[in-house]
């Protein structure tokens, strides 16, 4: 029959499905797209975990969305994901507390282009952040996302994946470093990562779905954190750049977040689908179903990928154990 053609001109936060009953977790839900990610979907109805690295930060975003939506149902949870003892801990925390399952893992925190950093496990900050972490986080909640029939996981990648390259000598970057080329791996590993998860759902007949975003550009924090980091004459120069950017170019982050919304909750959409903006470049626009490039679709590294991240984490995903009784 083929893959069915889905026309998303002209969806919005309005267009999404009523999601009453529905229990969702977004990370790096404080700002930027996480941000109206969370939002929209609680305004929707759903029950929403704010999974934040600092709680001050959730706590003031959590008041602003019940000023924006009252009664909005809220919850905030300390969540660095670049931390593989915090994954687990909010893993295991959060399904003592929520017993019944987990219908929407939005795997959204992420850095941008930053200088060359580890991670507390030792890992390049990231592909530990933008892939493992969340490699883990999902891994985790296996049991919980199983629970609920129809459950997706959704992981917010980018454009900049069409330069990423998975250096599989080199993958934390110690021997050559660039923060935009590394930035790109770690983006082409969340595809590679959701069509291997989409895959093994299906294998192991789990009525769950992995799903695939990309923002294009929007206006968001994110590119900020590099300038600051580096610490150089280049800093004010770069920083003017992105700003001047995010003024004149970029759309809003509600916007950016779209296509991660659309992924969560249209209804009919096929399993590593891969949501984006359909207007020039990629970059802005309304939320249709978008291309990935060819390194995306080698499913010989996606299975190497995830060997690899399961070396590296520590995390096995127990598919027979999660398998409906």
């Amino acid at each position: 029959m083929g893959t069915p053609k889905f026309k998303a001109s002209g969806w919005t936060a309005n267009d999404i499905p009523n999601q009453s009953g529905r229990v969702a977790i977004v990370t790096g839900a404080n700002s930027g797209l996480g941000y109206y990610t969370a939002l929209d979907l609680a305004r929707s109805g759903a029950s929403v975990t704010l999974a934040v690295r600092t709680i001050a930060k959730g706590e003031k975003a959590k008041a602003e969305m019940l000023a924006l939506a009252p009664g909005a149902d809220l919850t905030v949870v300390e969540l660095d994901v670049s931390s593989l003892a915090s994954v687990k801990k909010f893993a295991a925390d959060w399904q003592k507390n929520n017993k019944t399952g987990l219908d929407l893992l939005i795997n959204n925190a992420g850095v941008m282009a930053i200088p060359r950093r580890t991670t507390v496990d030792g890992f390049e900050m990231q592909f530990g952040t933008n892939h493992l972490g969340h490699f883990a986080l999902t891994g985790h909640l296996l049991p919980a996302l199983a629970k609920r029939p129809g459950s997706r996981v959704v992981n917010v990648s980018s454009t900049a994946h069409r330069a990423g390259t998975m250096d599989w000598d080199d993958l934390m970057g110690e021997k050559t470093y660039s923060p935009w080329r590394r930035y790109g791996q770690s983006k082409l590993a969340n595809l590679l990562f959701t069509s291997e998860l989409n895959a093994r759902f299906e294998d192991a007949g789990l009525a769950i779905k992995a799903m695939a975003a990309h923002p294009g550009y929007a206006a968001t924090n994110l590119a900020s954190v590099a300038p600051d980091m580096k610490g150089t004459r280049a800093e004010g120069l770069e920083r003017r750049l992105m700003d001047w950017g995010a003024r004149t170019i970029a759309q809003p982050a509600e916007w950016g977040a779209l296509p991660t919304l659309y992924a969560a909750t249209v209804v009919d959409l096929p399993g590593n689908s891969f949501i984006g903006p359909d207007g020039l470049a990629a970059q802005t626009g309304y939320p249709h179903v978008a291309k990935r490039n060819k390194k995306a679709r080698n499913t010989a590294d996606a299975r190497r990928l995830w060997s690899v991240s399961e070396a590296l984490t520590g995390v096995t995903y127990d598919f027979g154990a999660a398998r409906p009784k």
